[in-house]
This record gives C-alpha cells, structure tokens and sequence, in this order.
C-alpha cells in the first residue's frame, strides 16, 4: 500500500502521457477534422450484437500493438505523441545554455545524465557495490531488520512491507505514518500461490532473474540459483500472509490504528520505538497499519528464517530496485523477465523510457515547461464549465434516485458540492529544493531523488495538510478521485482527443471528458468512496436501509462483470474492478444528462451521418479501442481493477435506455437486457 491507494484513476496503467495540442495532428491546411470517423468502424456488425467492434472495428484491425508495447489503443496514441513532445522540450532544455539552478537547467542534465549510456556501461554494478557491500556487514537478526528499516530512506529498496506518510481516514486533518503489506517482487500475491502452467511459467521466469542478477554481480551461478529459491520461498511466505485486493478495497478492514508501543508487542522482532526513528519518522505516537496480520506473519517470518537468508534478501531488493538503470546487461535481464509477464516483444526505446523517468522524477519541474509550451488557457475555461454542468447534472440525477430516501440524498448532494476540481496543473509548483542534479552521474541522481522524496515525505508529518499538492504528473493521460480530500483531478494530458477538444461537437465532448469527469464525480460514491462523507472522513453517512438497496444494485453490476470472458477460462472479477465499473456506470450516465441540456442534446440534427445521441455513445466507445498482448491481458486481471477495454465500452451503455433508443437495440440482439434488469444505480 502506498500514498496512491487512496486514489481512485480513469486507468490503471502505468504513467501515460498526452500532448494537450488543443487541436488535432494536422498539416497546415486545417482540412476537415472527422471526430467520429465511419472508416474506424465496422458497419458490418450490427451495435446490439457487439458495440465495441462496431464502433471500432476496422481500426482495432489495422492497428496491433507494436513491438515495443503491450497494448495499443486510444491512450497509447496519445502517449506516443506526447513522449515525443516530452522528448523535443527534454532535448531542447539539454542543449540550452540556462543558467544553473533553472528549471531548464535541472530538467535538462537529469536527462542528459540518463541518455549517457557510456558513462553507464562503464560503471556496470559500481553505483550499487557500497549497497551489497553494507548487507554482508549485518550479523544478526536486530541488525538486518534495522538496516531494512534504514534502506529505504536512501533509496535501496523497500524491503519485508510498505510504508508511506497520508491523511488519517477517521481525521484528515492529520497526517500520521502509515504501514502495509509489502515486501514481495511479483505483481500480486496469487503468481506466488498459484500452480497453474501460466503461474509456473512466470515463477520459474522470476527465479532465473533472480539468479541472472545476482551472478552480474558477481555471485558464482551455483549460489545465485540457491540465492533464488531462498528468496521466491521467502517473498511466497509473505504472499500467503497478504491480503487479496478486493480485501484491500475495503477501506475499514485496512483501517487499524495504534499506539505505536501496542503495535510493537504484536511484532517482537519489530521493535517500532526503534525501527521509525531509522525510518526518520520522530515524535508520532501513533500509527495506522492496513493489515495487522501481515505483520505478525512477517514477524513469525524473520524470526523463523536464516540471517543469512534474509541478508540475501536484502541483497536482492538492493539489486532488483537498481537494475533497471545500471548497465545493459541488468537492463537487458530486467527486460527479458518483463516479457514473460507482459509479452512485450521489444525494450522501449532508452530516450523514452528516459523521458518518462524524468517525468516520474522531477515532474513537476518538467510539467512547468510542458505548460508553457503546450496548454491553452481558454481549455482550462472550457474545462471549468463541462465539470460545472456535470455536477449539475449529478445533482438532478441525486435528487431523482427512486431507491434512496430523502435523508441520505441531501448527504449525497451535500458531498457533491463540497467536491474540489483540479485541472490541468497544479496553482503551486513543487520546487524539488535542496535536490542535487549532477549532469554526469544518472545513479546518483536517482539515489539523490529517492532520498529527496523520502524526506520530503516524512518532513509532511507534524505540519497542515497541503491540499494544494496532485498525485499525477501534468502531462498524464488519466485522472482520479481522491476521498480523504474529496476532489476530483484532471491533468493537462488528458485535455485532448478523443477525451476533449474545445473545437468539437458537444456529443463528443460529453462522450469523452464529460464520461471522465462524471467518472471521477461518481467514484466518491461508489462501493469504497460512497463509505467517505463530504469532507473526506471514513464515515458512515447512510440510512441502513438505503445502503442495503445500494449494495444490491452494486452486486447486479459486479454479476454482469463476472460473466464476461477475457482470455480462455480466465473472467473480469467483478469485485475487483466494482468501484471503476460503478464509476463508469455513474459516469456516463451523468454525462449524458448533462449532455442533453445542451443545444446538440436537445437536437436531431445528424454529422457525418450520426445522430447527436449516437455521437455521444460512439466517442465513449472509441476512448476504450484497443488491442492488447495476452501476457498482459492475463496480468491485469489480476492486478489492474479497470475492466479490459472491450467491456468498459459496453457495460454501462447496456443499463442505459438511451443508447437502445440511439442504435434500435432490439430483443433478440446479443447485448439487449430487458429494462427490468438494466442496472441503475446513480
């Protein structure tokens, strides 16, 4: 668990990014833009026999994913063109002649320092020596868990659990340290549990990275194959004492305070009065802790467990949280692992990669430049005014509800207008002060920048909650809820088609960034935010009643999630992804309402062949288009809790009345369900 859990994002991949052109990728010409575009799609199938492929079809044909993704669709588009906007303003800040200490400057030689693969090559496991080195120095249990506790203030790994400093759900005021299951290297919890041939693949895959890793650095083969079976049982032993993900969803089960002396004699080996103070964590006399039982696991673990293996441990989270920035050959082992989970054919290219470290670093130093050179403030307007109608249109739905009483509905709306928007970019810039940048040393920017974060973390304690702060990039592709602030987020990178476009119709605006901001407005009430009340407090606010009537209509929405197949015998897991399918639910029905108070809404007057309303349930299908590799498809079924595109595409327009109305749904066709069983829940 970390700080990021308690957001709730449009996506679950990993940073994607967009450029906020705020026009489409055209010559000069400015020929005619088609927004939705018949050569796209499929005429060929009927929208109620399969809606996704209608109205994508014939791009999801024409365009498999490319050796160096696992899946190609409307979000990585984007991503592609702006990685390469991102690269012109990192090349143009590296060549400039700013002046130290300027943003450019600082943007520029962590760039610079990336890009300097000789330099790198050179050094081969050199950044990381002192690292393994400090480990083989350990020589008792006391020692090995307090240097563990140490690791991760200097940014050599986060080893045995999780850890980070955020709002206390039940007091949001304060902030307060805060501790999670962790300690383990596969995805989730279940490639360790499982014995299924794909589970077995990957398992025997981790074990020859772990061994390949530890012989780069010059450990001889037949111990580094040791030294990997003493890890995968150690990391198996810890994934046993995890928590699912769907348990993990729920905000009052990893909800567990206490004094901190309490916690500590639930963890003899553990000694918290100790271990906080080398976690530069002072002066807190209480602590939050997501699963009490993982740590009493963990600490019948590390009492049952050979020093030695443990120090191998260490050695292990040491080199597998290095290799991906050392030399090629760590690099090219991190990659071929990689490949066995997702099926990428081959590595991304190392100036996007760097390009997209520089942005997960310094972000908001390289989001001040990418501002300046690629958002328009007349978007920020437009955006302003659709979240306004959106709430609007929230707000008629909320007082319309025929399953909620009078009581719990004036909650809702309360929450609903005590909501805060963030769009585009953030009213004050993180400065990254006293974080050195060295234009000729990559790794020990990196080391410098874990630190850096580290400490600016734990500095957070014992001060005001800073509400001004984002948790995404401004150049990403997404956007996200989070409760314990209650507010919604939208960065500049997804200010663009097929999301947004100030130049387009309002079917397709609504369709896109409407969906999105109703999305994110409706996962403050869905099976998780719905259990926070409007100024961000883990606190009931519903009549018992009205919370039974939600949660049957929210089990009717995971059923219908559950039935629908991904890959061979493997289903969506409706539990999982419930609170992103509620969301999409909520989402596009509130965009549609708010949609038809609009001119466009309230007309029949067809584009390019569509009607206003097909419009609108077309430019929602054709954000989700996609092809994706089937290693991946498998793995984020288990880790990611979005459903696969093809069903975010027809799973809330399916309960909506209107997209049967727009496509003369009939009974009989594959995707029609008789009004009675349409799901309606906000």
């Amino acid at each position: 668990m970390n700080n990021k859990s308690l957001k709730v994002a449009l996506l679950g991949a990993a940073s994607l990014f967009a450029l906020n052109a705020n026009a489409q990728h055209d010559s000069p010409a400015k020929k005619k833009v088609i927004l939705i575009d018949k050569a796209n799609m499929d005429l060929t199938v009927k929208p109620g026999e399969d809606f996704y492929n209608y109205a994508s079809g014939t791009w999801i044909k024409n365009n498999p994913v490319p050796p160096k993704e696992t899946r190609w669709g409307s979000f990585n588009q984007l991503r592609d063109f702006n990685i390469n906007a991102v690269k012109t303003i990192l090349a143009e800040s590296a060549n400039s002649k700013a002046p130290a200490g300027s943003i450019e400057r600082r943007v520029g030689d962590f760039y610079t320092a990336g890009m300097d693969s000789v330099t790198i090559e050179k050094l081969g496991y050199t950044p990381i020596k002192a690292d393994l080195d400090k480990v083989s120095t350990l020589t008792d249990l006391s020692s090995v868990i307090n240097h563990a506790a140490a690791m991760r203030t200097y940014g050599a790994g986060s080893p045995f659990f999780g850890f980070f400093v955020g709002q206390d759900r039940k007091n949001v005021k304060n902030l307060v340290p805060q501790l999670g299951q962790g300690g383990t290297t596969l995805p989730d919890r279940d490639y360790y549990l499982k014995n299924d041939a794909r589970s077995l693949k990957i398992q025997e895959a981790y074990k020859n990275y772990i061994a390949k890793l530890f012989t780069l650095s010059g450990t001889p083969q037949t111990e580094a194959a040791k030294n990997a079976e003493t890890i995968f049982n150690f990391e198996k032993k810890l994934a046993e004492a995890q928590m699912s993900r769907v348990e993990m969803r729920d905000p009052y089960k990893t909800y567990n305070k206490f004094a901190i002396n309490d916690f500590a004699k639930t963890t003899s080996n553990l000694n918290w009065q100790k271990l906080l103070p080398l976690m530069k964590v002072n002066g807190q006399d209480t602590i939050l802790v997501s699963s009490p039982k993982f740590f009493t696991d963990l600490n019948a673990a590390l009492g049952s467990t050979p020093v030695n293996d443990l120090k191998t441990y260490l050695r292990w989270n040491v080199l597998k949280s290095s290799a991906p920035y050392l030399s090629s050959d760590f690099v090219n082992a991190n990659f071929a692992f990689n490949q066995v989970i997702t099926g990428q054919k081959v590595q991304t290219p190392r100036w996007q990669r760097m390009s997209s470290l520089t942005d997960g670093t310094v972000g908001e130093l390289l989001g001040q430049l990418y501002v300046d050179k690629h958002f328009k403030p007349e978007a920020k307007a437009r955006m302003q005014e659709l979240v306004s109608n959106l709430v609007k249109a929230y707000e008629i739905r909320i007082k319309n509800l025929d399953w909620m009483s009078d009581a719990t509905k004036q909650k809702a709306l309360d929450k609903l207008h005590a909501f805060t928007p963030k769009i585009a970019y953030p009213d004050k810039w993180k400065t990254y002060d006293g974080l050195e940048i060295d234009r000729k040393s990559f790794f020990k920017n990196l080391k410098n920048a874990s630190a850096w974060g580290y400490e600016d973390m734990v500095g957070q304690l014992g001060k005001p909650v800073d509400k001004t702060k984002w948790g995404m990039t401004t150049p990403t592709v997404n956007a996200y809820y989070n409760p314990v602030n209650n507010e919604i987020v939208f960065p500049a990178g997804i200010l663009q088609f097929p999301f947004f476009d100030p130049n387009a119709d309002d079917a397709v605006n609504y369709g896109g960034i409407g969906a999105v901001i109703g999305h994110e407005i409706s996962h403050g009430f869905d099976d998780s935010g719905s259990q926070y009340d409007k100024d961000g407090t883990l606190r009931n606010w519903w009549t018992e009643e009205d919370m039974t009537r939600f949660k049957a209509k929210a089990k009717a929405l995971q059923e219908q999630y559950d039935a629908y197949t991904v890959l061979d015998t493997i289903h969506v897991n409706g539990k999982l992804t419930l609170g992103e399918n509620i969301g999409d639910l909520g989402g596009l029905n509130a965009a549609y309402e708010a949609f038809k108070m609009t001119k466009q809404g309230q007309s029949n007057e067809k584009i390019d062949g569509f009607t206003p309303d097909q419009r609108f349930f077309l430019s929602w299908a054709q954000v989700w288009k996609g092809n994706i590799l089937n290693e991946t498809a498998a793995q984020l079924i288990v880790t990611d809790t979005h459903s696969p595109g093809p069903y975010r595409t027809i799973g809330a327009p399916v309960n909506m009345d209107a997209w049967y109305k727009a496509f003369d749904i009939k009974p009989g066709d594959k995707l029609y369900k008789k009004p009675e069983d349409r799901i309606r829940i906000w």
